[in-house]
């Protein structure tokens, strides 16, 4: 029988590339593996000396970096359960998070420290900072915390007095079903959860990136970090599959604006890229889309004997600005504009669409670009089953279920919710609606705490409306809500746009009538939307860069 150790899987690796380039601070600092494991080992001496106990909390929180992920390995392979923390939540979030938790320490971001309150997190023993500063203590309540801070480098040298080497690593071996990860989750229709994820969910995840992309990366390739690693989406795809297989992994610091990656896509050229769909739709927006709609340009496309040609060289430019050397780019994390998707696949551009949940771990459903099906999330990976919960799954949207390897154990100190989301025969309830074809793609139509009812009691789906809205002029950002039995589009325009455009707030109104009338003749005639609404700024959204709709269902309309 296979071994699925996890820690395993992280020793393995320490070892086989001992001497290789493993994380680094993108243009700032650089860990060999071999250093990476010699942290590693420092910080199981400080949790040891510190009485962190197998099984115990320890939080982390602040902006991606190499000793937020070697912190994190490190309290994993010690045996303790790792509690990552969006730097971007609000420090009451992040004190209720670590008392909900019940953590015992707490490494901590420097963005992050200055806007938190040690006393309103009482069961913290010790918090040590996790940027570039050799984790220096910032609040040590025990002796025992203080005194390991203090005597690490003389604890170290006891105990290993002739040199670290590969084969002095022994991690804690972890079982399939222990807590690992207790990860929580960035509530976008609710307050947050604790999602517990076990080992064999980071194991099968890991797995899963392995049979799929191994042999088309591996050991010297690099990948740029870009998406929060205390979101699932981002850990296990841009740092612990990358850094399990040898591959050395960058961390962005700044934050990710397009120049900002397309810079840093041209010098590192990786040889993977994992985004949300709303940085690709930035660049083809600014970068693709405005040269196709020139005049030249559109009579080619429509020249049969030069528009493979044009659209190949289209193609070749856009891979290019992302560094020209990645295999695919895989979205995830939200909706992708079908526009934009319409685009990318008629110009034969390499991308693919997966669809997954902190819940899995987060990985449900994916394809290799080749093999992709435009407008679908993939089909079920390995390890994993699922059903819709429909009577005609192929063409009546149905809840989306899955069961398998992937699915957490429930949520933290809360039986109901674990109880309404995972049924008795362990099927998780993923609250999204979906169709799944003959050959096994799934295609989601929305979720399930967003479907409106007609006047009539037909179904609509916002998130459909939102992507017909969206590719229209002048909306950057979108939202449906409904009110009265009446639908209402709100809507965000990018200031820049409107004034490159000369518009008056008087013009802008009236592009958006005449939006809602094109908008009106191309959905059913129950979904048609009754007024556009403009909102003064970007919608409010969480860290995977999904709007907040439950904080605009009852915006003045």
């Amino acid at each position: 029988m296979e071994n699925i150790s996890f820690n395993a899987c992280v020793q393995q690796s320490l070892q086989k590339h001992w001497d290789r380039d493993g994380l680094s601070d993108y243009g700032v600092q650089t860990f060999q593996y071999k250093d990476v494991a010699r942290i590693i080992e420092k910080l199981h001496i400080i949790l040891e000396a510190s009485g962190v106990k197998h099984g115990d909390k320890v939080a982390i929180c602040g902006r991606n970096s190499s000793r937020w992920g070697i912190a994190f390995l490190a309290t994993l392979t010690y045996g303790a359960v790792a509690v990552p923390i969006l730097h971007e939540f609000h420090p009451e979030q992040i004190h209720d998070i670590v008392n909900h938790s019940e953590s015992k320490l707490l490494f901590c971001g420097d963005q992050v420290w200055p806007h938190l309150d040690a006393d309103k997190m009482p069961g913290l023993e010790g918090i040590f900072g996790n940027s570039n500063d050799e984790y220096k203590l910032l609040v040590g309540r025990t002796d025992k915390v203080r005194y390991a801070r203090e005597n690490l480098n003389r604890l170290f040298g006891q105990k290993y007095p002739m040199n670290f080497r590969s084969r002095d690593i022994n991690y804690y071996h972890d079982s399939p079903d222990e807590l690992a990860v207790l990860n929580y989750t960035s509530g976008t229709t609710s307050n947050s959860k604790g999602v517990m994820i076990p080992f064999r969910a980071m194991w099968s995840n890991y797995k899963f990136a392995v049979d799929m992309l191994g042999n088309d990366m591996g050991p010297g390739d690099k990948v740029l970090s870009m998406l929060p690693m205390a979101h699932m989406y981002g850990m296990a795809f841009e740092f612990i599959y990358e850094f399990l297989h040898g591959i050395h992994v960058n961390f962005l610091s700044k934050t990710p604006s397009p120049a900002v990656l397309l810079s840093a896509f041209a010098d590192l050229k990786p040889r993977l890229i994992v985004a949300v769909p709303l940085i690709i739709e930035k660049i083809v927006r600014k970068a693709v889309l405005p040269k196709m709609q020139t005049p030249a340009l559109r009579i080619a496309l429509h020249t049969p004997f030069l528009r493979e040609r044009v659209k190949a060289e289209i193609c070749h430019k856009l891979q290019e600005a992302f560094g020209g050397n990645y295999y695919e780019i895989i979205v995830g994390g939200a909706a992708f504009n079908q526009e934009i998707e319409a685009v990318l696949h008629d110009i034969g551009f390499n991308y693919t669409v997966g669809y997954g949940t902190t819940e899995c771990a987060p990985i449900i459903s994916y394809a290799d670009w080749k093999t992709f099906k435009p407008g679908s999330c993939g089909r079920i990976v390995p390890r994993m089953e699922v059903r819709i919960n429909s009577s005609d799954p192929a063409n009546t949207p149905g809840e989306i279920l899955v069961r398998g390897m992937n699915i957490m154990l429930g949520y933290y100190k809360n039986e109901e919710a674990t109880a309404a989301t995972i049924d008795k025969d362990g099927w998780y309830h993923t609250g999204d609606l979906g169709v799944i074809d003959p050959e096994g793609n799934i295609f989601i139509k929305g979720r399930s705490k967003n479907l409106l009812l007609g006047a009539n009691g037909q179904n609509i789906y916002p998130e459909e409306i939102e992507d017909k809205l969206s590719s229209l002029p002048y909306v950057t950002e979108c939202v449906v809500i409904q009110k009265d039995d009446k639908l209402y589009g709100l809507v965000y325009a990018d200031p820049e746009e409107v004034k490159a455009a000369k518009f008056s707030e008087t013009m802008l109104e009236a592009q958006m009538e005449e939006n809602r009338q094109t908008l009106n003749k191309i959905i059913p005639s129950y979904a048609r939307v009754h007024a556009i609404r403009l909102v003064p700024n970007e919608f409010e959204k969480t860290p995977k860069r999904s709007i907040k709709r439950f904080k605009y269902m009852d915006y003045p309309v």
